[in-house]
C-alpha cells in the first residue's frame, strides 16, 4: 500500500507475510473456540474404532513439508502387526497427534529426528512422541499443560504458536478418560506419553 504493491521485487514476499498472518491468526481463533467448548462441557465426542497406524501416516505425511524444511526424520516404531485398532474420537485423535508431532518438529534440531513409538499393553495402546531436540527445563514442565504459559515467549511467537495447543491435547486425551505426561531432557530432547483403549 506504500508503494511495494508495483515493485515485483517485494510484492510477492508481502503478500506471503500477509499470508502467514492470516493463517496464524485463524489457527488461534480456532484454537480458542475449541477449548471454549472443551471447557464449556459442549464439545462432545464420537467414539469409533480407529485404526491408528493409518491415522499416524497421514498425521506425518501432513507434517511432510515442515520436516524436510528442517532436514528432520519423523519415523513411527510400532508392532510388527498390519494394524492396531483404539476407541475414540477420530478428528480429535488427529489434533492430538498434529499437535505433539509439529511441536517436535518445530523444536527440534535441524537434521534431527522424532519418533512415534507405539506399544501394545494388555487393553490398551500407549504412544510416546519424542524428539531430540533442545529440549525444556525441568521447573517448566508442572505448568507445561496450563492455557497460554509459553517456556519461551519470543521463540513461541516467532513459530507462530497459540500457546494453548497442549492445554488442548491434554483436554482431549482426559475426554478419552487417559491422561499425559512428559520428560525432557535440556539439549536432549523431550518425549510426551499417553494412551487409548484398544477397540
Amino acid at each position: 500500500m506504500e508503494g511495494g504493491l508495483e515493485d515485483e521485487n517485494i510484492n510477492r514476499k508481502f503478500l506471503e507475510k500477509a499470508a502467514k498472518g492470516v493463517d496464524r491468526i485463524t489457527k488461534v481463533i480456532q484454537d480458542m473456540d475449541t477449548i471454549t467448548k472443551i471447557e464449556s462441557g459442549e464439545l462432545k465426542l464420537n467414539f469409533k474404532k480407529v485404526g491408528l497406524f493409518d491415522l499416524v501416516k497421514t498425521v506425518i505425511s501432513e507434517l511432510e513439508d515442515i520436516a524436510e524444511t528442517k532436514k528432520i526424520s519423523v519415523v513411527m516404531e510400532k508392532p510388527n502387526v498390519i494394524e492396531l485398532f483404539v476407541s475414540g474420537d477420530k478428528l480429535k485423535l488427529e489434533q492430538i497427534f498434529t499437535n505433539l508431532i509439529a511441536n517436535s518438529i518445530y523444536y527440534g534440531d535441524q537434521d534431527g529426528k522424532t519418533t512415534i513409538t507405539i506399544k501394545e499393553l494388555r487393553n490398551k495402546i500407549e504412544i510416546t512422541v519424542k524428539d531430540n531436540g533442545i529440549g525444556i527445563q525441568k521447573n517448566h514442565l508442572p505448568r507445561l499443560f496450563e492455557r497460554f504459559y509459553r517456556v519461551e515467549k519470543s521463540r513461541d511467537r516467532n513459530q507462530g504458536g497459540s500457546g494453548i495447543g497442549l492445554a488442548i491435547v491434554k483436554h482431549i486425551i482426559e475426554a478419552h478418560n487417559q491422561s499425559i505426561t512428559v520428560e525432557s531432557d535440556l539439549n536432549k530432547g523431550t518425549g510426551f506419553t499417553f494412551s487409548l483403549d484398544k477397540f
